[in-house]
Order: structure tokens, then sequence, then C-alpha cells
């Protein structure tokens, strides 16, 4: 600004009178000035470190005349899904065939994070083939994830392959749906080390494991610090029994109540098979581990997938 000048008047308000220009009522002594460093000042704090950059973080950067900004290479994932009752979408589906949507599901979401993905496809259920596909899979990748093959059966192969590769630190955990999820750390060749986590089969077990319980792992991974996600206390609209010490996460949106305030509804649908109960909900109402019951007007914690998914 010329010395002496404090204030801005905007192009589109000025008008000419002649050799005379007026000044439109209502502007003030400092209007539209902007201070040199008001934004950040010389010396001071950008991006901190762990920070997950977005668009408007790079505008931030290119606005103080930089070209780059030290980051962390991306996260490598390894990814696979296992059963022999597994059909490969686009392929004929045998009588007791189920087509691999979690593959699926599974990618999309770590893309999302920012990770590169390796997908190794469907694996049968054999403990030797699946050990030495982790063990290859360990070698050039960071995390290798697993879906399916980690809850009690006969043909539940996954556990087995870990034990023999690496070492299995648990496989449960306290939440519904999701119960069986496989946690460790896999040998491979070269002495190279990976991260693994076993999913479960059903997809919406599969998803709610993943934000809850991948994500949070991804994210460090990455270098990046996890940001808790919002959980919104609303009214619940709905009648809900459960049992005590696990958390549970129903598949729900939110809707006017006949206050107008905000309550959540469940998906018609329970089920950890239907995947229907996460295209057609917003959200996970979150019911705390002690509670056994939830009456219609309780108060429920509700997280946008908006939250968890990127």
């Amino acid at each position: 600004m010329p010395a002496g000048a404090d204030t801005v008047l905007m192009q589109e308000d000025a008008r000419l009178d002649g050799e005379t220009l007026v000044v439109p009522a209502g502007l003030k002594p400092g209007d539209n000035r902007r201070r040199a460093g008001e934004d950040i000042a010389v010396g001071g704090p950008m991006l901190p470190a762990g920070r997950r950059l977005a668009a408007a973080d790079i505008a931030l950067a290119a606005a103080q005349g930089l070209t780059a900004l030290p980051v962390r290479r991306r996260v490598s994932v390894a990814l696979f899904s296992t059963g022999d009752e597994i059909v490969e979408p686009g392929t004929a589906l045998p009588p007791s065939g189920i087509y691999d949507a979690n593959r699926y599901l599974l990618l999309a979401l770590i893309e999302a994070l920012g990770a590169t993905v390796t997908d190794l496809g469907i694996l049968g259920d054999d403990a030797d083939a699946l050990g030495d596909a982790l063990r290859r899979a360990a070698a050039g990748h960071d995390l290798v994830i697993t879906s399916g093959g980690v809850s009690t059966g006969e043909a539940d192969h996954v556990r087995t392959a870990v034990e023999r590769v690496g070492r299995l630190d648990f496989w449960r955990v306290a939440i519904k749906p999701g119960k069986p999820v496989a946690m460790g750390v896999l040998a491979g060749e070269d002495d190279a080390r990976a991260a693994f986590v076993g999913l479960p089969g059903n997809p919406a077990a599969a998803f709610v494991t993943f934000v809850r319980v991948v994500r949070p792992l991804l994210l460090r991974l990455a270098g990046a610090t996890p940001r808790q996600p919002m959980v919104l206390p609303v009214r619940a609209g709905f009648a809900h029994r459960k049992r005590p010490g696990r958390r549970e996460y129903l598949r729900g949106s939110l809707r006017p109540g006949a206050d107008g305030a905000p309550e959540a509804v469940v998906y018609r649908l329970e089920g950890a098979g239907a995947i229907t109960s996460l295209t057609e909900t917003d959200g996970l109402i979150e019911i705390g581990d002690d509670v056994t019951e939830v009456k219609p007007g309780d108060t429920v914690g509700f997280v946008s997938y908006a939250e968890i998914t990127g």
C-alpha cells in the first residue's frame, strides 16, 4: 500500500463522477486491508509434522513460495482374500461360491488413505500355500491384509499360516461386527518384516474392523497422527439389546425426530453379510461396551462415514 494509506476501496465499488472519485457510504478505516504476515508470521509454524496433506495445505505451501515439502513415502500394502468359496467377479459362480466383494471394498478404503496396494487376488484354503504367500508378501510391503479365514472353523487356515511364518499377537477383538480380527508380524524373505492384519469374511464386519482397527494403523505407519473421528451424541430412534463387554457398531442414518432434533435410526438388516447396510446408510451407530439395552430416546454415538473412510 502507498505510504500513508490504511484502507482499500474495492474497484467494483468505486464510482467516478466526472473527475471525482465517489466513495460509497459505509467504508471504514482499515477495510479490505491485508497485513503482511497476518496469515503466517515470519518464522511461525506452517504445517506440523505428521499432518496428512490436503489441497489447502498445498496451496498454503505454494503461497509461501515453496516448491517442495518433506514427506514420508506411501505405505505399501499387500491384499488378498482367502477361501475356496470365494470367486472373482465376472466369472461363473458355482453353487457354493461367493463373489469377492471384500477385496474391492478394502482396495478402495486403502487407496483413499494414500497407500499403494498390491492386489494378490484370491487364495484357497491351503495353509502351506497361504504361508508361502504371506512370506512373499512380507518381503516387499509394510502391511499385509487378508480377508476371511480368521474365525473358528476347520477351513480357517490363516491363523495357522501366520504362526508358521511370523507371530500372531491376537485374533479376537471385543467389537461387533468384527470379533475375529488377527494381528501380528510376518517374517518375510531376506529378513523382511511386515505388520499383518487378518479381517473377517463378512463385508460389514470387514468394513467396521478396517475403519476402527486398520485405518489408525495405516496412518501411524505413514507417519501421520491419527485424529479421533468425531462421535456425535444423538438420540436413538430405535430399541436394541446387546451383551455387555463389547462395543457394537450398527449401520444407520440420522433423520429429524418429531421435535426436529436429529435421531439415529438403524438399517433394516443387521447381519454382517448385508452390503446394503453400508450403501444405504450414512454412518455407524456406536453403542458402548457396558451398555446392555438401548431404548428410544437414549443417547448413542453416531460416526459419519465421511469421518472414517478417508
